[in-house]
């Protein structure tokens, strides 16, 4: 296997340097480069355009649940990212997926498997644990709101992201150094996308990914 380049996005250090002991079993003189909240994840991705994958927490500081995964699959269409989550009931796994990560590793999985699931992930192929295959199908509902969320652009998607942690118009634009004109553009382009009349009814669609499915 040649050299890797692997961005490591978690808040707890403790875990990053178990994931890199786990990476560093991999065959290979590999590098890795390390975030401890979203934004140094994204700067990472950005600086490293020729990473080979990122292994990313679902929760980390700066974004909340799966509108991480979103801003970062939408802007780094090329890089392979592995969701790291102690959430590991089937639903999440399969929203993950579906909402583009290239497969779904579980804080309590052993190392040997979290290098087959990079190894895996490394040869061009998705990794799904065996609970999340044998789950039940996405309902249509989940299934559209998804598709819908697939729509917004990386900006978008960071923007529902802020709106979702609660942030105002004025505190977004200055987040993301642009004018609150320019947010309130991006506010009514996420309300058409995701066919509601509000942003609360857009944070309350955003907040339904981070549900537990339904058993029936």
């Amino acid at each position: 296997m040649a050299e890797l380049t692997i961005i490591i996005a978690d808040d707890h250090p403790l875990f990053r340097g178990a994931l890199r002991q786990a990476v560093g079993g991999l065959e290979g003189n590999n590098s890795f480069i390390e975030a401890g909240d979203f934004d140094a994840a994204r700067r990472c991705a950005e600086e490293q355009p020729d990473a080979d994958l990122m292994l990313l927490d679902l929760a980390m500081p700066g974004v909340s649940g799966f509108s991480g995964l979103m801003a970062l699959r939408a802007e780094f269409s090329s890089l392979p990212i592995i969701i790291v989550s102690a959430t590991d009931d089937p639903a999440t796994m399969r929203r993950a997926i579906e909402l583009g990560a290239s497969g779904f590793i579980s804080k309590s999985s052993g190392i040997d498997d979290i290098r087959t699931a990079i190894r895996t992930v490394l040869e061009g192929d998705v990794w799904i644990p065996a609970s999340c295959q044998s789950s039940r199908d996405q309902d249509a509902d989940m299934a559209d709101l998804i598709n819908r969320l697939r729509t917004l652009t990386p900006q978008q998607s960071r923007v529902l992201g802020m709106l979702g942690e609660g942030l105002l118009n004025k505190q977004i634009a200055y987040e993301l150094n642009v004018s609150e004109a320019t947010i309130k553009a991006h506010v009514s382009a996420i309300l058409l996308k995701l066919n509601v009349d509000s942003r609360t009814q857009a944070v309350i669609q955003l907040s339904k990914l981070n549900q537990p499915a339904l058993v029936a």
